[in-house]
């Protein structure tokens, strides 16, 4: 009833309530054809687990019928992109426990796939024995070179520590934001790609 009485005397600050399992939150504005879109991340700084939101701001745009198209990827190898584009890490030993960690671009494809960024947030500093270990949350940003205005692909790394068990836990979450002419350009290099082996 809050939120309702809150829309309807049109207070502008109405936010994402998301209760105590997020502590922290990170945000990025991305340009995006003639607008942008800006990207939350929400996550708690010692948990590995991390949701995205995301609003568009095309207030400038003439023309809104963008036909875009917004997924969300917990599982990297589910997406076509990296299937196609994108070389993962995983990884296990008893003291660390990597699932979809972004290793490089494929050889293939250095030319048609940019990185667009790469940003790095330290969370906290962990001692445990002699080793010290940092929480971090890592970005990496890429578009496709020739749709550089209509395809943004971003990878969301949490780095988290469980102290009690001595394990460091990397588990990486993925957006797509795509127009539909950019995910049928992807369709085609992955038909490519699959007669090629």
């Amino acid at each position: 009833m809050k939120i309702e009485e809150e829309r309807i005397f049109g207070n502008q600050n109405m936010g994402l309530i998301l209760g105590k399992s997020f502590n922290r939150n990170y945000n990025l504005r991305l340009p995006f054809l003639d607008g942008f879109y800006n990207i939350g991340m929400f996550f708690n700084n010692k948990s590995p687990f991390l949701l995205f939101s995301v609003d568009p701001d095309f207030s400038s745009s003439k023309d809104l019928k963008h036909g875009v198209k917004i997924n969300m990827f917990k599982n990297l190898e589910s997406s076509k992109f990296c299937e196609t584009f994108i070389d993962l890490h995983n990884y296990r030993s008893s003291n660390l426990d990597i699932v979809n960690q972004f290793k490089n671009i494929k050889n293939d494809y250095i030319d048609d796939i940019n990185f667009i960024f790469n940003e790095n947030l330290s969370l906290s500093k962990i001692q445990v024995d002699d080793n010290t270990f940092y929480e971090q949350l890592v970005l990496y940003g890429f578009t496709m070179t020739s749709f550089s205005s209509e395809f943004l692909f971003l990878v969301a790394e949490r780095q988290s520590i469980v102290a009690k068990i001595k394990k460091k836990l990397v588990r990486s979450s993925a957006l797509q934001i795509s127009t539909t002419h950019a995910i049928k350009i992807i369709d085609e290099y992955s038909e490519e790609a699959k007669k090629a082996l």
